[in-house]
């Protein structure tokens, strides 16, 4: 008897300009957890699309079960037993999280909805995964993480044969990441489940996968049990078609001039915070979701309240945004597609979007002028784009994130804070983004990294300081003997 769910023939996309798949061709097992990886742009979204429904295909086929799978539309799909979990949360904050769980597949009876065993089913399914999140609370409430645990709990509890989850771990801690694994084993064994598993955090393929498919340019690569692959070296090396070392680059030595200065930062997530950059350094707040990295942040940037002080170059800052950007403090969110971005935009639009005066005049843009500035940054940074016309929400999240930065250093950004840098990001969009944090300290800008990627900090920040529930329990300098695991310790509330 085949073994096989999936068997993917000779798919291909094209899109005008681009082949975003070519002649791909692999097998998926029943009852196993399978990985994709590969580069931003390497086709994995692309693959995932076409299997749900959400993208035609332009050539090629797909078998599910032996048989001629085309799903028309996501719900198409679910009625063929496949289950997604977007990187891209698909929530209403407006309803509650156990209405969520059942969002578009409600029971009703004469138009009104009922409370039915599916939805105690789901609720039930939600508690294994996290047990702090109250189904009766709205879901506006909830904080990003929460949201997305309430995603993979719909997910996991949709009676999928195939369930394919896309970076369900970009946003959660290590203990809801450890509840969810366990959570995805107990399906393939007990409910003979099948996992399409797509991540950038190479350590949970090992962790997790039992097969493995790389993607590189829209091209199948390999497919590979996992424990066939020697190390993540030899993974990263087939992803990229190059060996990546990870390492930290200092410039020049930053000036001792002191730029921004924080003292006795405190509000109802944050207890008493206070450090100072100089101009030219990169330091790195490090900690777990929820450890105060975010709120930090928010602090420093004006959007949130505090009592205590910042400063900016002795000066004292108003706790505004307009304050923060007019003296050339920027923030680049967590959320790039929500709150960096202009999704519906072109490149060139978003990257003029904070300092449409200097490509105005007299009221009135000069396209031509933000046309130029747009390429500038484009070449600066390797924006990969056919054209700076193109709308930002069809690059690649490396990509958009470049060209965030673009947008905020042609803010006349002074101070960085990067909050959540690489998430959802390849790691080789990683390296180039550690490339630009460190060309810019090189050019005299500060940088504050806000993380709970250890890599994001140990690669790029000077002196490290570890968050944990709201405080700073401890500072570091980075060197070549530092302490990872000291320093992941501290950040879980050791001592």
């Amino acid at each position: 008897m085949d073994d096989n769910i999936l068997q993917i023939e000779k798919l291909s996309k094209n899109f005008p300009g681009v082949k975003a798949l070519d002649g791909v061709s692999f097998n998926i097992k029943k009852n196993t957890i399978h990985c994709i990886v590969g580069e931003n742009g390497a086709g994995k979204s692309t693959l995932i699309k076409i299997m749900t429904g959400a993208l035609p295909r332009t050539g090629g086929r797909i078998l599910l079960d032996g048989k001629d799978y085309i799903a028309r539309n996501l719900k198409d799909s679910q009625k063929h037993g496949i289950s997604t979990l977007f990187q891209e949360l698909n929530t209403v904050d407006h309803l509650t999280a156990a209405e969520n769980l059942t969002l578009g597949s409600e029971d009703a009876f004469l138009m009104f909805l009922r409370r039915t065993k599916k939805v105690d089913e789901k609720v039930n399914v939600l508690k294994e995964i996290e047990p702090n999140i109250n189904p009766k609370l709205l879901l506006g409430k909830l904080s990003f993480a929460q949201k997305q645990m309430v995603e993979i709990a719909k997910a996991v509890a949709g009676e999928a044969s195939i369930i394919i989850m896309d970076e369900p771990t970009a946003s959660i801690s290590n203990e809801e990441k450890a509840r969810l694994f366990k959570i995805i084993k107990k399906l393939v064994s007990e409910k003979n489940t099948t996992f399409i598993y797509i991540s950038h955090k190479l350590d949970e393929i090992f962790e997790l996968g039992d097969y493995v498919t790389v993607l590189r340019d829209g091209k199948h690569i390999a497919t590979k049990l996992v424990a066939d692959i020697k190390n993540k070296s030899e993974l990263i090396s087939m992803m990229l078609g190059r060996t990546v070392f990870e390492k930290r680059e200092t410039g020049e030595a930053h000036k001792e001039e002191e730029i921004l200065k924080a003292r006795g930062v405190s509000n109802n997530k944050l207890s008493d915070i206070s450090f100072n950059v100089k101009r030219g350094e990169v330091i790195g707040f490090y900690g777990l979701v929820g450890a105060g990295k975010t709120e930090l942040a928010r602090a420093i940037y004006g959007l949130d309240g505090y009592d205590g002080q910042i400063s900016y170059k002795g000066k004292k800052l108003n706790k505004s945004v307009i304050d923060a950007v007019k003296k050339g403090i920027v923030l680049l969110p967590e959320e790039r597609r929500s709150q960096g971005l202009f999704n519906m935009l072109t490149v060139r639009s978003n990257i003029s979007a904070m300092n449409l005066k200097k490509v105005s005049k007299k009221g009135f843009l000069l396209f031509d002028k933000e046309r130029n500035v747009a390429n500038e940054f484009v070449a600066k940074f390797r924006i990969d784009t056919p054209s700076v016309e193109k709308e930002i929400d069809e690059l690649s999240g490396g990509n958009q994130q470049k060209a965030i930065f673009s947008k905020c250093l042609f803010s006349d950004a002074d101070i960085l804070l990067l909050d959540e840098p690489t998430r959802g990001i390849d790691v080789g969009a990683k390296e180039e983004i550690y490339g630009i944090i460190r060309q810019l300290a090189r050019e005299g800008k500060s940088i504050i990294i806000f993380s709970s990627e250890l890599s994001d900090i140990i690669n790029n920040c000077e002196r490290i300081f570890m968050l944990f529930e709201g405080k700073i329990k401890a500072q570091v300098n980075n060197g070549p003997d530092i302490n990872e695991e000291y320093i992941s310790n501290i950040a879980s509330g050791g001592q």
